[in-house]
């Protein structure tokens, strides 16, 4: 499946909306409701099978992802903005609630996503965050956005989920 081109057309969620998908170990969608196969633009079977960065957008920061995937490793639930890359082009941005369904013996089954709306508060604060994020990764590299986004959570004396729930609140 090809990558669309982003444009600059936003897609706002309602604020009683929920989005709901499943992926599995290797981040392949298993499962999306309605709302998920609506605002992304894809089919249904467009998604099933598909890998989930498929909706990545170009401007979101890898460190995200690195964070989202180390604390996911070790079974603890992660809250996080993202903007999300929609089959026409189009984008709209997210609060995620992501955990893990684990099986008998404690393994990791699955992944769990609950979307929704980001607050107005948020959305003045993660875009210019998440632009200065990236360039720092693109002069930088990963490494250079992880620290950038340590110094900016040191100097409000937060963990990221505390920063990211404070926003949404």
């Amino acid at each position: 499946m090809t990558r669309p081109q982003a444009n600059m057309r936003e897609v706002q969620m309602r604020d009683d909306d929920f989005i709901v998908s499943k992926t599995d170990q290797s981040g392949k969608i298993i499962y999306g409701n309605k709302t998920f196969i609506q605002m992304s633009g894809y089919s249904e079977a467009e998604l099933l099978g598909a890998p989930h960065s498929i909706l990545r957008h170009p401007d979101m920061p890898k460190v995200v992802f690195k964070l989202l995937w180390e604390t996911l490793r070790k079974k603890k639930e992660i809250f996080a903005y993202v903007k999300n890359l929609a089959k026409d082009g189009s984008f709209y941005w997210v609060f995620a609630n992501v955990t893990c369904t684990l099986g008998e013996g404690g393994f990791v089954r699955d992944y769990h996503s609950v979307r929704r709306k980001p607050s107005p508060t948020a959305m003045k604060v993660i875009p210019t965050l998440y632009r200065e994020l990236l360039d720092e990764e693109t002069i930088g590299g990963i490494g250079a956005s992880e620290k950038l986004l340590k110094n900016k959570l040191t100097e409000q004396g937060m963990s990221y989920n505390d920063f990211i729930l404070t926003l949404q609140q």
